[in-house]
């Protein structure tokens, strides 16, 4: 399942940011890929820990357990501190499927990678290039969102970041583990609960509403693991 998250920030709030990431020291982006990762990666990025990426990464993660689209479709049990790169001067990503397990530096905590996440903070219309590419079984789609929007997608997916020509294309990016481990399950569970929401709002007095939110905890019951 591949979605759209809309203005998880707004267009003042990530030009603010952008201004403070053009101004950044930035290191090569290889620093957090693995071996494989490592031979395609062709970026920048703030390291690990880095003042500005945490404080980006803290009001991301601030928005989102509020963001009712992210929590329903996600159902995380934990976050992977998101981290900030710059593609630019014919910077990219081929092809690649990220690591399984990430450890965030200094911490003793594993995330398993089920979700993908990449927040943009540069305008379409700023670069040349720089599509999120991502297969999956609706085939291959490009994704280039406006500044403050986010998408989420598999992890498993095989993606890359095309070639940046002109500009620079500045983004956030995380791993969340969920607490349904198994994407077409979330993918259920997340039309199901869309279902539910619309239906409270058109006929909010159904009595069938009792019995699919019961089916739908039933479920999450059964997939859930903590």
């Amino acid at each position: 399942m591949l979605l759209h998250i809309p203005g998880l920030f707004a267009k003042e709030e990530v030009q603010r940011i952008r201004q403070a990431l053009e101004q950044a020291d930035w290191a090569d982006g290889k620093i957090t890929a693995g071996f494989q990762s490592a031979k395609a990666k062709h970026n920048l990025q703030l390291p690990e820990g880095h003042p500005l990426a945490k404080e980006i990464g803290a009001a991301m993660l601030e928005r989102l357990w509020k963001n009712p689209l992210f929590m329903s479709a996600a159902l995380p049990h934990k976050v992977f501190p998101p981290l900030v790169n710059c593609y630019t001067a014919g910077g990219s990503f081929d092809f690649h499927i990220d690591n399984a397990v990430r450890q965030p530096k200094g911490s003793i905590e594993r995330v398993r990678t089920d979700l993908s996440a990449t927040l943009f903070f540069s305008e379409p219309e700023d670069y040349d290039g720089g599509e999120l590419e991502i297969q999956d079984t609706y085939g291959s789609q490009r994704v280039k969102l406006p500044a403050g929007d986010m998408v989420l997608y598999p992890g498993t997916s095989l993606h890359k970041v095309n070639a940046v020509t002109r500009g620079a294309r500045y983004a956030a990016f995380f791993w969340t583990q969920s607490l349904v481990r198994e994407d077409s399950q979330r993918a259920l569970l997340f039309e199901m609960d869309g279902a539910i929401q619309q239906l409270t709002q058109d006929v909010p007095e159904h009595p069938s509403l009792i019995r699919l939110t019961g089916t739908y905890h039933n479920l999450l019951r059964r997939w859930v693991e903590v």
